[in-house]
């Protein structure tokens, strides 16, 4: 994971608000350039002077075309001077700045990411394969577009990592339940990984919204055993609260018949009974009643 110092130590640079010139009152700036050089066209016969004005104008039109830019919602533009970075315009609309001065759009609307299915060994060594889907966005466009060289690619990156991790922190099941999985705890593995992720993401300026997993499972090799193992230790399981259910009625009718006087019975003839009780509850299939017509020690 990375820490909070090793954050501070890449990020050179943090967004910082700037105001550029409205881009309405240059284009009206710029009709009425265009007005005047159309006026010193039509008149530069009958007055020689106004040629000066000719290249002027085409000078002043080019100029202000050349510092147009539109933000459209969700979009910020990164303004630089020879390099420097100056900040980040955030306003939507259409905007003006010099035209010597870098503009660099960059979209912070919210993406959805689904990552490929990757191999990976739980707490135990088991293989499984794991895939995430992460929600994020750019929150800082200077440190998305100069801190990392690549910050699409590298969300892809650090998003394979995460999932890496996680996978290896825990065990894929727990027969027992005796610990934290992650098949069995989604929401408190699904949240370790938005963690994760947004430490691993805030040196590029990005935050994750949400995340998840979209697929969970034993790898291929392994798939086959591990579900037969599942289906015994689900029989065990059943075998065990069926038992534990018959002990209950067993003790109970007991203790119902000694309570009521109904019959008085010795220990063998207790222990017969339990025998037969227990072959009754615990049985798979119906059971057949044989009659004894003689008694017990016949």
């Amino acid at each position: 994971m990375t820490d909070s110092a090793s954050i501070a130590a890449m990020s050179a640079n943090r967004e910082k608000p700037i105001r550029t010139a409205s881009g309405y009152v240059m284009l009206l700036l710029l009709l009425v350039i265009l007005v005047a050089l159309l006026w010193s066209l039509a008149h530069v016969k009958d007055q020689p002077a106004y040629g000066f004005a000719i290249p002027l104008g085409i000078f002043g039109i080019l100029f202000i075309v050349l510092g147009f830019f539109v933000l459209q919602p969700n979009q910020v533009a990164a303004i630089t001077l020879f390099g420097r970075y100056l900040g980040t315009e955030r306003e939507v609309g259409l905007h003006w700045a010099w035209p010597w001065m870098g503009r660099k759009k960059l979209s912070v609307r919210v993406n959805n990411l689904i990552s490929e299915k990757i191999k990976v060994n739980d707490l135990r060594g088991n293989p499984i394969e794991m895939a995430a889907q992460v929600v994020w966005r750019v929150h800082d466009s200077a440190q998305a577009l100069y801190d990392v060289d690549n910050y699409k690619a590298f969300v892809t990156v650090q998003i394979e990592a995460a999932v890496r991790a996680i996978g290896a922190r825990y065990p894929y099941d727990d027969f027992e339940h005796a610990e934290v999985t992650l098949r069995g705890n989604h929401d408190q593995v699904g949240g370790e990984l938005r963690v994760e992720l947004v430490n691993r993401l805030a040196v590029a300026g990005i935050t994750v919204d949400e995340c998840g997993f979209t697929h969970l499972a034993y790898a291929p090799e392994i798939a086959g055993a591990m579900l037969r193992r599942q289906q015994a230790e689900a029989v065990v399981a059943a075998r065990k609260t069926l038992v534990e259910g018959a002990v209950g009625m067993v003790e109970m009718a007991l203790g119902m018949l000694s309570e009521k006087q109904v019959v008085e019975l010795d220990d063998e003839r207790r222990a017969a009974m339990v025998s037969n009780l227990m072959v009754v509850l615990c049985g798979e299939r119906d059971t057949q009643p044989v009659v004894n017509t003689g008694s017990l020690y016949q």
